[in-house]
């Protein structure tokens, strides 16, 4: 490869490596089938990602959740080597309020995050609270735009850009939940060399509301309504809003249409990128260890993640070591010729010949919960719960020659025939040997992020 190779890095939020080995048969490249998380939800997993050390070193997780920390990231040292940085992103918890889009070029993103970094009226919400209410809703919308604390002009040219999009007959908005426009996008850029790329879908991620045919548990509607639930308040309270055999298969459902698409998606990509990473930042729970989705906790089913090295070069093969999504950010730089400045270890590196060698680390991972988020623990004391026993700090564990081991209200767990004690041992002392970044004041979201992250369950 005479020039700098473009790389695309793809997250499948919320996949399941079980869901993902099921549906995803046909995606090519290294499977690495011993990948571990370094946490159990997006925001602190994102921020490994980008800036290649732990979110409690970074100091973004549940206590802040902007990509604030003093690290360069990984797009913004990219961009200072000559690349040109872009991203679209259908997670609202990764968006321009957030700082998410730090060194990027472009940042674009789907329905849900459109309208976030502005003081713009939240026309989604009002769309969705005000259908069947004929014309006089238009007059209420008119009003509020007028009358509420959001800028007037942008507010009312945001309303009518919607409704001109909604009668565009190709249009894609709210047929999923933003993967055909992530796809749509993809196909009309005009990628030059070399290119970075950073793409988060949100298909997996609930509510589980993929198109109509792929849905095999009732409406789509119906659908929404029965998976949008705060999980951490489920777990608290021992009570789920429908039974696991339900939610699972919606989020099979959901898990079909994403491989479908990304297949679509993956193609295009490979037109253009000489690398594509695949992988999923985290898993969802369905009553495992009596815990919903990812709100609480570093169990396994959280923790053993997706992760696909595609690309010219690389074989069609498993492999079996351990690895983690830390090493994610050291793989990009080695591949783009940036020095390593990172916490993890290149899964791959290019000789001078051009020839592409696997390189097994030899490193124990570990994986990070920080705690309960303000919006979650609103939400349970809302519901009459205490949140405090859920508030408190575990890590898991894995090495190359041990079972992966975790921590839990009741103590340390293993995934196999592991010894508990010696990974107790090795989490204390990660714990001594951390570096924590302690921030003050993470500041509020808006009233429109409040509401979008309502939508997924994070409040």
């Amino acid at each position: 490869m005479t020039q700098s190779p473009s790389i695309a890095v793809v997250v499948l939020d919320t996949l399941r490596k079980d869901a993902f080995d099921e549906a995803f048969d046909w995606l090519p490249g290294l499977r690495f089938e011993n990948a571990w998380s370094t946490s159990h939800w997006t925001v602190p997993v994102h921020a490994s990602l980008f800036a290649g050390k732990y979110a409690s070193d970074l100091g973004v997780h549940v206590g802040n959740q902007y990509l604030d920390c003093p690290e360069p990231v990984l797009a913004e040292q990219l961009a200072d080597a000559g690349y040109t940085t872009r991203a679209f992103s259908c997670n609202p918890n990764i968006s321009k309020p957030f700082a998410f889009d730090r060194g990027f070029d472009e940042f674009h993103g789907s329905w849900r995050l459109r309208g976030l970094e502005e003081n713009v009226f939240d026309w989604q919400s009002f769309i969705a609270e005000t259908r069947g209410d004929g014309i006089r809703r238009y007059l209420e919308a008119l009003w509020q735009c007028i009358h509420e604390d959001c800028a007037t002009w942008p507010s009312i040219k945001r309303g009518f850009r919607l409704k001109l999009y909604s009668l565009t007959p190709s249009a894609t908005a709210h047929v999923d939940d933003g993967a055909c426009e992530a796809l749509d996008y993809i196909r009309r850029a005009e990628f030059d060399r070399p290119e970075f790329l950073f793409v988060n879908l949100m298909e997996a991620h609930g509510p589980y509301t993929p198109p109509e045919e792929y849905i095999t548990t009732g409406s789509r509607e119906e659908v929404v309504e029965r998976t949008t639930y705060n999980g951490l308040v489920a777990t608290v309270a021992d009570r789920p809003p429908n039974d696991a055999e339900y939610l699972r298969r919606t989020y099979d459902d959901a898990v079909r249409y994403l491989s479908d698409i990304y297949r679509d998606m993956f193609q295009e990509l490979r037109a253009s990128f000489d690398y594509v990473i695949t992988l999923s930042d985290h898993g969802e729970l369905f009553g495992e260890h009596d815990a919903w989705q990812h709100a609480y906790g570093v169990y396994p089913e959280l923790t053993h993640v997706p992760l696909v090295i595609s690309g010219d070069g690389i074989p069609d093969e498993s492999f079996p070591e351990t690895v983690s999504l830390i090493d994610v950010h050291s793989t990009v730089r080695s591949l783009t010729g940036l020095d390593a400045n990172s916490c993890g270890t290149s899964l791959v590196e290019v000789d001078d010949s051009e020839k592409l060698t696997v390189t097994p680390p030899d490193s124990s991972y570990f994986t990070e919960y920080h705690g309960v988020n303000p919006l979650n623990r609103a939400a349970v004391v809302e519901a009459g719960f205490d949140p405090s026993p859920f508030d408190e700090q575990l890590y898991g564990v894995k090495s190359p020659t041990t079972p992966y081991a975790y921590e839990t209200l009741d103590g340390v767990q293993s995934s196999a025939d592991g010894d508990p004690a010696t990974a107790a041992d090795t989490i204390k002392r990660h714990r001594s040997q951390a570096t924590i970044r302690v921030v003050e004041d993470a500041g509020e979201v808006s009233d429109v992020v409040r509401r979008r992250l309502e939508e997924l369950g994070y409040a």
